[in-house]
């Protein structure tokens, strides 16, 4: 416990000091909802009497964004390179558990995603006027949806950082699959209008249950109507994270090594 907690702060320092992690995970997102806000400007979105501004629409998408990108992508290509260059096996030869290293892992996602979770919001709230739940049931959906989330991206970055072969071919790996996670996850496209096979390959992943779990927390109560069954269908965001959770668990248990077996 004293070394993961350590470790914490040591993954904090060392992920902001890196540009490119900051950038492509930390202000992806933000970016993005900047890129959308300014962009579709003029454009309203909901039902007559109901619309809502850009900003307001994008929010939560961009905050499901935004635990895909701090846990899985960042941690499965961080790891990767930590096991291409020799960290990890010289971690292997410490007092470091895996338990405290992962403590590490998680500690870090937990707290950039934090941070950047509140700047989306303030971004949304002071630049752009949108308007914040003030039901406390809200807010309370809002704080499981987030860490239920980001412990499971975390989780299966983890394990899917033992895709790459080499820390060089991690982001080539790693940054496709995420990339169209978020196509077809309703995070820039609205889900309803995708087709529905397209929808049904999506369900199986978590993202689209994430940011389903976002929208139903920043959008008015109208907008569940847009959903594939009516209803923001929190028991069905909550089992199938869960699900990929036990998966990430399973993954990481079973493909977690200091070293790759063929090096």
């Amino acid at each position: 416990m004293r070394l993961g907690l350590s470790r914490v702060a040591y993954e904090v320092r060392s992920y902001f000091r890196q540009g490119d992690s900051v950038f492509f995970t930390f202000l992806f997102p933000v970016l993005f909802l900047l890129i959308f806000a300014v962009a579709f400007s003029s454009a309203t979105f909901g039902p007559p009497g109901g619309e809502i501004s850009s900003a307001a629409y994008y929010l939560p998408g961009m905050l499901a964004a935004g635990l895909l990108l701090s846990g899985l992508q960042n941690l499965a290509i961080d790891i990767a390179m930590e096991r291409s260059d020799g960290s990890l096996k010289r971690l292997g030869g410490t007092p470091l558990s895996p338990v405290s290293y992962f403590m590490g892992k998680l500690g870090q996602v937990l707290v950039t995603g934090f941070l950047q979770a509140a700047l989306l919001i303030a971004i949304a709230g002071i630049f752009f006027g949108v308007a914040l739940p003030t039901d406390p049931q809200r807010w309370l959906t809002f704080a499981w949806v987030f860490l239920l989330g980001v412990t499971t991206c975390a989780i299966l970055g983890i394990g899917l950082s033992a895709l790459p072969r080499t820390g060089r071919s991690a982001s080539a790996v790693v940054i496709p699959i995420v990339l169209v996670l978020q196509f077809i996850s309703g995070i820039f496209i609205q889900f309803s209008v995708l087709p529905e096979w397209l929808q049904n390959v999506a369900s199986i992943f978590p993202l689209k249950w994430l940011a389903q779990g976002m929208r139903s927390v920043f959008l008015p109560e109208a907008f569940a109507a847009d959903e594939p069954g009516g209803t923001w269908q929190h028991g069905l965001t909550l089992g199938v994270t869960l699900i990929w959770l036990v998966v990430g668990l399973i993954l990481v248990r079973v493909t977690f090594r200091w070293i790759r077996k063929d090096s």
